[in-house]
Parts: structure tokens; sequence; C-alpha cells
């Protein structure tokens, strides 16, 4: 890790504050991204970034912060918001890319109205990889369209999060945890496991009797991926939910 900014993370509550001390550049832009990455795959309700103590000597690499933001969108839904920034950082931020995807406050207390009111609703459920998993993804995806009143994505959401949890319990063997969140205009379903292997649909022929759950995930929802998540994987996808 560079040497020229430091990192404080604070984790111990629902939201993930990050304090950024030192000079970012384009070098330092890639630690600056895994340290994003990191606390994002932990997902909490909401990452705030302090950039007081943060200096800016290359006004590109605040490219880092849009696309850390841009990543999140998909998985794990979790807002992101830039506080504190020094008042030049603060003129850059305004004339680059980055306010256009996400807000940048004065300072803490905005930054903690601003995560307040853009919070999203989750369930989450940890579950072992046995044959009664599928039954309970069905149940907490029911659980979920029932409590945020989304009676259409009922069907399509028991059977994405079904099969998802079955191609952990067919093929990781690994504990996980399943995650919905509501964040209009999608609902955001993911499975993290304990596998590193990346999920990918299989090209099963006509005369097979599986492998098709990943082609069906991949027809009922609006998009879906699979990526490095911590010492293993997520898999996710997003459903319209207007």
């Amino acid at each position: 890790m560079s040497r020229r900014i430091t990192f404080q993370v604070r984790e111990n509550s629902p939201v993930t504050e990050v304090r950024l001390a030192g000079t970012l550049d384009v070098q330092t832009m890639r630690p600056v991204h895994a340290v994003l990455h990191r606390c994002l795959t932990a997902q909490p309700d909401a990452l705030v970034v302090d950039l007081a103590e943060l200096t800016v000597s290359d006004p590109l690499a605040l490219a880092v912060f849009a696309a850390a933001a841009r990543q999140a969108a998909d998985w794990p839904a979790v807002p992101m918001v830039l506080c504190a920034p020094p008042p030049e950082a603060a003129t850059w931020l305004a004339e680059s890319t980055a306010c256009r995807v996400l807000p940048v406050c004065r300072d803490r207390a905005e930054a903690t109205r601003e995560v307040d009111a853009t919070a999203a609703p989750r369930l989450r459920a940890r579950l072992q990889p046995v044959a009664d998993a599928c039954r309970r993804a069905r149940e907490l995806a029911r659980d979920a369209c029932g409590r945020w009143n989304l009676p259409e994505l009922v069907g399509p959401t028991t059977v994405v999060l079904s099969e998802l949890v079955g191609n952990v319990v067919r093929h990781a063997g690994t504990p996980m945890q399943v995650t919905l969140t509501l964040r209009r205009p999608y609902l955001h379903v993911a499975v993290v496991d304990g596998s590193r292997a990346a999920a990918r649909p299989a090209d099963p022929d006509h005369c097979a009797e599986g492998g098709r759950g990943l082609l069906l995930v991949r027809e009922l929802t609006q998009r879906w991926g699979s990526s490095p998540a911590g010492d293993g994987k997520v898999v996710w996808a997003m459903l319209p939910a207007m």
C-alpha cells in the first residue's frame, strides 16, 4: 500500500465510514479503490467517505469515487456519500462526473442526513449448504415481496433466489449469506458464498435434466453477474421493481 495515503475505517455501525488522509493521485487511486471495494462488499447500509484530510494532486484521480459508486449500483446496492472535501477538491468534484453519480456533502452531519434519507430496506439470512436452503430462500423471497408490496415479483424472485442458492449447494458447498435490497427501480438479490470460482451459465444439450439455473436467472432479471467478494464470490441479480 502506498505510503502517501492512509485509511481509517469505522465499521461498528450500520453505516461504514472511511477517512482518507494523504495525497490522491493516479498512483494512489488503486489502494483507495481497493479499500472502498472491501467496505462495500461487507454490504453496510451506506458508505460515507470523509475527505477532510485528503489532498488531491490530480483531478483525474477523483474518478475513483465515481467508479466505486457505479460498481456498487449493481451490487451491493449500497449508497456512497462523499463529505468534507477541501475547497479545491470540492471545486474539482463539482466540475467532474463524480457528482453525477454520488452526492458530495459539506460535513459529516449533512452526510448523515443524506444516508438516512436514502436508506434502503434489506433482508438478510445466513444459510447452510443443505437441500432445505432452497426452501428457506423461497420463503425469504416471499417475505420480502410481501412486506415491500411487490406481489408481481413473488414468482420471479422466488425462482431466481432459489436457483442462486441451489447453485451454491450444488457447486460451492459453503455457508452463504443471502441479501435482498429494495432500491428502486430494482429489487437486488445477492448470494455470497465461500468459493472463488465464478458462476457461469452452462450450455446443456436438449436431453440434459439440469444445468439451466443461471440461464433462467438471466431470462428473469434485468441484469445479473458474479464478482469476487472477500474470500469467495457474490452472485447478484436485479429485478425491475417499479
